[in-house]
């Protein structure tokens, strides 16, 4: 499960229930966890110590920041945060990756996928936490929305190539010979490309959301996310093109969302908030 900040009333509902959890740092606390090492410590304390019964796979420092977008304001806070949390969880004595979740908004060229490159603007504050992640051996979490690429390409790209469902190669990629029959596969493989040519070619890639909204927009349909979710859940256990293995993903999102500002953010839960399941879904 992930958690975009440590709620207690869930933290506590979690704990010894076995459910492995990626916590967040909020994005507003990021500020004072950059500059002061005792913040970051009672941090971990309040949050992950104070917890023994839950298992913490990933702390997340920060979601979705980009020096060149809205939230810019937090981009200089990431790394330092991120070193922070780190030490902190180190001087704990507990093992849990601390890493950030980064969006493919990231990409200055992301085709074909061999391609893929982070844009020059943002290698500021890209490299470091490459530099950093490849070091320690820790993933990096990355939010994968096939969903968002079809929706601005309808024109030109088959439904079925972001729905896992194209019984053939769709995209050949003329420098590696690699073929890709979703979208899904070619996200996650620029983005592997990308950190190639920044120093981090042993970083795995944890993808942190994704997921087919049920209304609001183009194709989104109930059916459509059953389609996704459940195709995306059988396919990731075999890797991508690049990258064999299973590829660790998590379905955005349990629940709809009533206060995002934009309709289409508000349906992409797998339960509905009286906390029915909109759809039949199996992880097995």
């Amino acid at each position: 499960m992930r958690l975009y900040s440590p709620d207690q009333e869930a933290l506590q509902a979690l704990s010894g229930s076995n459910i492995e959890l990626m916590l967040g740092v909020p994005n507003e606390d990021l500020q004072g966890i950059s500059i002061s090492p005792s913040i970051a410590n009672d941090w971990v304390q309040n949050n992950v110590v104070a917890y023994p019964g839950v298992i913490f796979r990933h702390i997340a420092v920060g979601n979705e920041i980009s020096p060149v977008n809205d939230n810019s304001q937090y981009a200089t806070y990431v790394f330092p945060a991120i070193q922070n949390i780190y030490n902190a969880i180190a001087s704990a004595g507990l093992q849990i990756t601390v890493t950030t979740s980064m969006d493919t908004g990231l990409l200055g060229t992301s085709y074909p996928p061999s391609l893929g490159a982070f844009s020059d603007d943002v290698s500021s504050y890209v490299d470091p936490i490459v530099s950093f992640l490849a070091q320690n051996g820790d993933p990096l979490l990355v939010n994968v929305y096939p969903y968002f690429s079809y929706k601005d390409n309808t024109g030109s790209m088959d439904l079925s190539y972001a729905l896992f469902t194209s019984s053939s190669v769709v995209v050949q990629d003329p420098y590696n010979n690699l073929g890709y029959q979703n979208l899904f596969d070619a996200i996650v493989d620029a983005v592997y490309s990308a950190l190639d040519k920044t120093g981090g070619s042993n970083i795995r890639i944890v993808v942190s959301e994704s997921g087919w909204p049920t209304a609001g927009g183009i194709e989104t349909t109930v059916k459509n996310a059953l389609i996704y979710n459940s195709n995306m859940i059988q396919h990731v256990k075999n890797g991508t093109p690049m990258k064999s293995g299973s590829l660790e993903t998590y379905v955005f999102a349990m629940f709809d969302e009533n206060e995002k500002s934009l309709e289409v953010e508000m349906h992409w839960g797998i339960f509905s908030p009286d906390k029915q399941t909109k759809y039949p879904i199996s992880f097995s």
